[in-house]
């Protein structure tokens, strides 16, 4: 083989990069992560399926093969892929939609969303299309998972107080739930309260209280982290041992024991249609929260990540989800930062802990069936309830009443519509907003500060400048959404001005000029020709140039082209009172 072909390879397969470093401490590492993860992720696993409507049993079959296929596939060393809260409540959203009353036939639609979701990544990920994502501005993705994050918080309050009630907005689910109220279950409501209370208190307090008795921090951390898995035992055994079952409390039941089974989507065309829309939203928000915490966590051990082969990984593992009666994954904030904290290596720490949730579905699952709704209700709200974070509508109040209005547009859409709206929206308002960001670039007229070759604005510092020469710095690529708005600009600039006599354009921040930018060009200076006057560019990039040369439009201009600002000032100031252009 090859050198070129082994690092293509490696490439596409980022395992035979890693692997070949791997030695006995990293395997250690690796496997004390995987060990913390597996405690922490068996009662998420179970929960997130529960708030998708799926069984319980889903949520374990989630997080075995995905994980074993990001390993393979992805790039980042600290990762954790498995269901996750967003996701999870877009995949109810979605196959609600669909009528579907069979619960077989709700579990296949999952499969059928996790397939498309997961060819959809690997697509974009072969076609080099990561930067798509780039789209969603993250004001307004932080403004999605907010208003998810209540609505998810709200949905399991019914299990808390073990009542039913319906709707996948806020006003919906707040109604319902008033409405249902009266028929609260004490015993459930005590389960739910006293879960929810000891697993905030498990974040805030346990390690704290641990350290304090003696315990090291590595134990403290360890036994923090199986807070969760604490209260699934207790609250299980007083479901058990008080018969909470026979008293209206809502358990799980049977939990099928034994390997996830193998699954095929349904590739039936109606279906396909109906779930497409969903999967891409699905895709795109789980991409944008994977990448972001693979980011994040590469930053702090100086490594780096590669998006689009991040897009192969998270499909790998949608599409390893679907054959084996998962539903759609993504790489979760928490565990990925537990991943990380506990000190996983390698993404082999994933493999490991894929390893430990096949054991407990082979072994463990009958030990569930006392297990209250409630208790993984609880699981939920407290982890969901990090997600929400109000501080980002302060700081764009602040920062810029346009990203505020995106926000807080992006919140109320989300919870007053649902999460497939928010979704839309949120895309819809990020493309929008850098339309309309960039359709009104920011043009300043510049001056030379005395005594340097510098040209700052005029409205901001103190520079000279020469009534006949007036210089216009571009600050945003020409295309066709702005290309009307500078002809605007410049003829608003000099019609009046009859000292006049050259407008210079720079482009010292113009990436590029497109067909319609360039045909306004032409006729600026076709119209700045008609009024006497010249037009000149200055500070060009080469591959703005490039496309220029390849056009009539130098051919046609005017006046020059200048390397700089300062060699544009020094030949077209007047001397002697005659034009040292002409």
């Amino acid at each position: 083989m090859t050198l070129p072909s082994l690092a293509a390879l490696e490439r596409h397969l980022p395992i035979l990069q890693w692997s070949r470093a791997y030695t006995r401490e990293t395997l250690t590492s690796d496997l004390v992560a995987a060990v913390i993860v597996t405690i922490m992720l068996i009662p998420q696993s179970l929960a997130y399926a529960l708030l998708a409507g799926l069984p319980a049993e889903m949520g374990l079959y989630a997080s075995i093969l995905p994980l074993v296929g990001y390993a393979i596939f992805g790039t980042s060393r600290a990762l954790a892929v498995g269901p996750v809260a967003v996701v999870s409540l877009m995949t109810a959203a979605a196959i609600s939609n669909l009528g579907i009353t069979d619960p077989a036939e709700y579990a296949a639609a999952a499969i059928t969303l996790a397939f498309l979701s997961g060819a959809l990544l690997t697509v974009l990920g072969i076609f080099r299309l990561g930067f798509l994502a780039n789209f969603l501005s993250h004001p307004v993705i932080a403004g999605f998972i907010t208003a998810s994050g209540i609505l998810i918080a709200t949905s399991q309050l019914k299990h808390i107080l073990g009542i039913e009630a319906e709707g996948h907005t806020l006003p919906a689910l707040v109604s319902s739930l008033w409405a249902h109220l009266p028929e609260t279950n004490p015993y459930t409501l005590v389960i739910g309260v006293g879960a929810t209370a000891f697993l905030f208190w498990v974040r805030k307090g346990l390690k704290p209280l641990l350290a304090r008795i003696g315990l090291k921090p590595r134990a403290a951390d360890l036994a923090a982290k199986a807070g969760p898995v604490a209260a699934v035992v207790v609250t299980t055994l007083a479901a058990f041992a008080f018969g909470l079952g026979e008293r209206g409390v809502d358990i799980v039941g049977t939990v099928p024991q034994g390997l996830p089974p193998l699954t095929a989507p349904r590739l039936d065309l109606d279906l396909v249609a109906q779930l497409l829309v969903p999967a891409v939203m699905i895709s795109i928000i789980g991409f944008v929260e994977s990448v972001s915490v693979a980011q994040t966590l590469a930053a702090k051990k100086r490594q780096r990540i590669v998006p689009d082969q991040e897009l192969v990984g998270l499909g790998a593992s949608n599409i390893a989800a679907s054959v084996t009666g998962g539903y759609p994954v993504t790489g979760g904030f928490a565990r990925s930062v537990v991943n990380f904290d506990a000190g996983a290596e390698t993404p082999a720490a994933g493999a490991f802990t894929a390893v430990g949730i096949l054991v407990a579905a082979m072994l463990l699952t009958p030990l569930l069936f006392f297990l209250p709704t409630a208790t993984l209700a609880a699981t939920i709200i407290v982890a969901v309830l990090s997600l929400v974070d109000f501080s980002v509508v302060r700081h764009a109040w602040t920062y810029s009443k346009v990203d505020f209005a995106a926000v807080s547009a992006t919140i109320l859409l989300t919870l007053g519509f649902g999460v497939e709206i928010g979704v839309a929206s949120g895309v819809a308002l990020s493309i929008a907003l850098h339309l309309y960001k960039t359709s009104r670039p920011h043009v300043a007229e510049v001056g030379r500060v005395p005594g340097t070759e510098h040209f700052r604005n005029i409205r901001r510092h103190a520079v000279e400048t020469h009534p006949a020469i007036v210089t216009l710095r571009v600050d945003e690529s020409l295309y066709f959404a702005n290309a009307a708005f500078l002809q605007d600009y410049v003829y608003d600039r000099v019609v009046g001005d009859d000292a006049v006599r050259h407008v210079v354009l720079m482009f010292s921040a113009v990436n590029e000029v497109d067909l319609s930018a360039l045909e306004s060009l032409e006729a600026i200076n076709t119209r700045l020709d008609s009024m006497g006057i010249r037009l000149h560019l200055s500070e060009v990039k080469g591959p703005v140039m490039d496309r220029l040369k390849r056009s009539h439009f130098l051919d046609n201009l005017t006046g020059r082209v200048f390397l700089s600002q300062h060699e544009a000032m020094r030949a077209l100031l007047p001397d002697d009172g005659r034009d040292a252009a002409e």
